[in-house]
């Protein structure tokens, strides 16, 4: 799966299992070029990341519900009211998006 930014296409890698989500994107040093998204959660931190990154809180029908640019490590997420799915992007995603807006998820 692809999410588009602009004329982007950035890849959407899905977490599903317990390690997947347990270890998230704890110590990784490399730069984000892709989108890391945890379906069916609503609420997540950000304890031993070494990156800011920025946070998109979506409803089912992949709908922007909230964004949180350049969270830093050791914050907390909250739940919000709506949200289903959590994506954690890269540094400066969340510019081109609004709330209300729907992500435009393509297969390739």
């Amino acid at each position: 799966m692809y999410l588009k930014v602009r004329n982007k296409k950035l890849e959407i890698v899905e977490y599903t299992s317990f390690i997947d989500r347990f270890k998230s994107l704890k110590f990784v040093f490399e730069p984000l070029d892709y989108i890391v998204k945890f379906p069916k959660k609503k609420k997540g931190h950000t304890y031993f990341f070494v990156q800011k990154v920025d946070v998109i809180q979506t409803d089912k029908d992949e709908k922007i519900v909230y964004l949180i640019k350049g969270l830093h490590s050791e914050e907390k997420i909250r739940r919000r009211k709506g949200s289903y799915n959590l994506y954690f992007a890269p540094l400066g995603t969340v510019d081109y998006f609004d709330i209300g807006d729907k992500l435009k998820i393509t297969e390739k």
